[in-house]
């Protein structure tokens, strides 16, 4: 039998506006109603219609996530603790992945627009001058999530990735290395701001980041280890090779390391490595991985707060969000 709003009501003797109320969270209701109505709910073990109240509401209480790469820890993790948070209020998070695939990625926006969710967040695999067409033509609020496009007066949340390439080239200068390298992504704007402050702290340090040493390639969150390994393969071909590399994400350094363990060389007495993300693995590679923290359940709980205020209405003005970065230093760069 299906439980309705008028049998709890008639059950507490209230009103269908109160359990409406409740339902919807309203706080213009007492603590003891709300506790008796959220306990007869649990008992009667009730479930919303959800397209009922979409339609009396005009909202669907759902919010849409595109990623690159739903494998991809970053984005996981992320999602976890963004689906968290909105579960609390009584949001769905529905997933779509793009498979690093511009043209995927623009359908997927397109389904999760035409289903009509509240909020749309979207990171997404396209260079920042190439914003995807269906999120210029959109009225649906959205939130660009660690990747952004300079000319959308769009919300953003992310990382001060300029910041995570400054960490890194302090680091890698402050413990005495000269032959700095970086293997990065292209076109997407985490892949530029990193390079952009790892060459201003590397030029703060007198230290000359030469073009060889810079080695750049696409899919980095699809197949990051694979790409780092032959990046990695790479720079050790130079007549010089590096003492130091800095890595987009921690999945391609582990692949640099490995390039690095085959041909011979120590870790970190003959080349140090600097990763991004610090995955919840690093501690337990062969040799633990130094890394810059992102802070991707942080960045899910901020997400999370912003979709609430946009789901209602009340978002106002874009805003930018930046989580403020911080170095994890294990043995891939000291001993």
């Amino acid at each position: 039998m299906v439980v309705r709003l008028k049998d709890i009501a008639r059950d507490l003797g209230v009103s269908t506006v109160t359990v409406s109320k409740v339902l919807r969270g309203r706080t213009d209701i007492g603590q003891k109603t709300r506790e008796r109505v959220l306990k007869r709910m649990n008992e009667l073990n009730y479930q919303p219609n959800m397209l009922a109240r979409a339609l009396a509401g005009g909202r669907s209480y759902a919010v849409g996530l595109v990623v690159p790469d739903l494998v991809h820890p970053f984005f996981g993790e992320f999602a976890r603790s963004l689906a968290g948070a909105l579960r609390s209020e009584g949001l769905v998070l529905v997933l779509a992945s793009s498979e690093e695939d511009p043209d995927i990625e623009e359908q997927e926006i397109q389904t999760l627009l035409t289903r009509g969710v509240d909020v749309l967040l979207v990171a997404s695999c396209r260079p920042a001058t190439q914003p995807p067409k269906a999120l210029t033509e959109t009225t649906t609020p959205v939130v660009l999530i660690d990747r952004h496009f300079p000319k959308l007066p769009m919300d953003f949340v992310g990382t001060n990735d300029l910041m995570v390439g400054e960490l890194a080239a302090r680091h890698l200068a402050g413990i005495g290395r000269k032959r700095i390298a970086h293997i990065g992504g292209r076109g997407i704007s985490p892949t530029a701001d990193r390079l952009k402050g790892f060459q201003r702290a590397l030029a703060a340090a007198g230290i000359e980041l030469p073009k060889p040493y810079v080695v750049t390639r696409d899919r980095f969150e699809e197949s990051g280890d694979a790409t780092g390994y032959h990046a990695m393969q790479e720079l050790l071909s130079l007549r010089e090779p590096p003492d130091a590399v800095f890595c987009y994400n921690d999945l391609s350094a582990i692949g640099a390391m490995d390039a690095a363990m085959q041909a011979g060389l120590r870790i970190p007495q003959d080349i140090a490595f600097i990763g991004c993300g610090n995955l919840r693995y690093a501690d337990y590679l062969r040799v633990p991985l130094t890394s810059v923290d992102q802070s991707s359940h942080r960045l899910g709980d901020m997400a999370a707060k912003r979709v609430l205020d946009l789901s209602t209405g009340a978002g106002g003005a874009p805003q930018t969000l930046r989580l403020e970065p911080r170095l994890i230093v294990r043995k891939s760069t000291v001993a």
